[in-house]
């Protein structure tokens, strides 16, 4: 794996700086105020993850004790998961598109290089972090989707394999069967009835001694979607954000909105409070009525993960949620603070 450092600064990088300087004009210290209330370096390692990344916290320090670039460390992290055929939301084993076929995204993003990379609707390869890290490390592209992204896999060495598993196909053909009572498919004997549909992710956020971070959210996205579907996940500043000056953020389920977390953070807010406010935001601004429960009460879950350049860290929800994290003491899980 080619590492940052190693890498000159091309026209895509000037984009991409652009890019986080068109945010904010203002240096980011200057809204923190680094100088008073926040240190510039953490005490240690830190990595955070959504709750099924248990194991991927614990990779991703083990590999930032051993040298790993933070970017190299969070995506060996989820590649756990990627890999892991229960957990069907996510690589291998995930859930598919109403053809049952398992479409994938993912991005990352290298908080010292503020570059970024990010493929969607990529079929038929295992680990699509890995892909978005190589759109980032060897293209003067940010995002390659479908077959444009499968053959660039492959022109990498990427091997294409069947990812549906028995168990996804499983339930895939269940929700098929109940779509409607007046197709000619019948019931399941069991009648168990899908009314869920998944859009669960993993997302994995690094930090190390020298203040490095970086950070990659992958998924199968949305249970059962129209094919060629594109979610919030692999989209810069939606599903992930990171600005290595201020801090990172990372999340899962519907309505991402990360850059906006980061800028709260910019402004000198602690973690979890740069979560809710946005969390409470989205709230407010469901109106629909087939989102909702109840007014400003959405029936879909949405997670925030957030770390500040000093080591603070943070996890916020709609509703009851936990997240991961690994300080070098252990893996573990925390609460997440929740809207309701």
């Amino acid at each position: 794996v080619l590492h940052m450092k190693d890498k000159g600064v091309s026209r895509r990088d000037v984009i991409q700086q652009g890019i986080v300087a068109g945010v904010s004009a203002t240096p980011a210290a200057k809204f923190l105020g680094l100088d008073k209330k926040v240190s510039k370096k953490p005490e240690g390692l830190l990595a955070v993850s959504s709750g099924n990344g248990i194991r991927t916290v614990a990779e991703a320090i083990e590999r930032m004790r051993n040298g790993a670039d933070t970017l190299d460390a969070a995506v060996s992290g989820v590649n756990i998961v990627e890999d892991d055929p229960n957990d069907m939301s996510v690589g291998y084993g995930g859930l598919p598109n109403e053809d049952g076929v398992v479409e994938l995204d993912a991005c990352v993003m290298h908080g010292p290089t503020a570059r970024a990379g990010s493929v969607g609707s990529l079929r038929n390869i295992r680990y699509p972090s890995k892909v978005a890290q190589l759109v980032l490390e060897r293209t003067d592209h940010i995002m390659l989707v479908a077959d444009g992204a499968l053959e660039f896999a492959k022109m990498h060495g990427f091997t294409e394999e069947d990812l549906l598993t028995g168990k996804a196909r499983e339930r895939w053909v269940r929700w098929k069967e109940q779509l409607s009572d007046s197709d000619d498919y019948l019931d399941p004997k069991d009648d168990q009835f899908i009314e869920d549909r998944p859009t669960g992710t993993i997302t994995c956020l690094t930090l190390n001694e020298r203040g490095e971070m970086s950070g990659t959210t992958t998924t199968s996205g949305l249970a059962f979607k129209i094919p060629g579907r594109v979610g919030d996940s692999p989209i810069i500043g939606a599903g992930l954000y990171v600005d290595n000056e201020v801090g990172a953020c990372g999340s899962t389920g519907r309505g991402e909105a990360n850059i906006i977390v980061v800028e709260n953070m910019r402004r000198g807010m602690q973690p979890e409070d740069a979560i809710m406010d946005v969390i409470e935001r989205v709230c407010h601004q469901t109106k629909e009525t087939r989102l909702l429960h109840e007014p400003g009460k959405p029936n879909f879950q949405l997670q925030f993960y957030a770390i500040r350049k000093d080591g603070k860290h943070g996890g916020g929800a709609i509703y009851p949620s936990n997240y991961a994290v690994d300080d070098g003491s252990g893996a573990k899980h925390l609460p997440c603070q929740s809207q309701f």
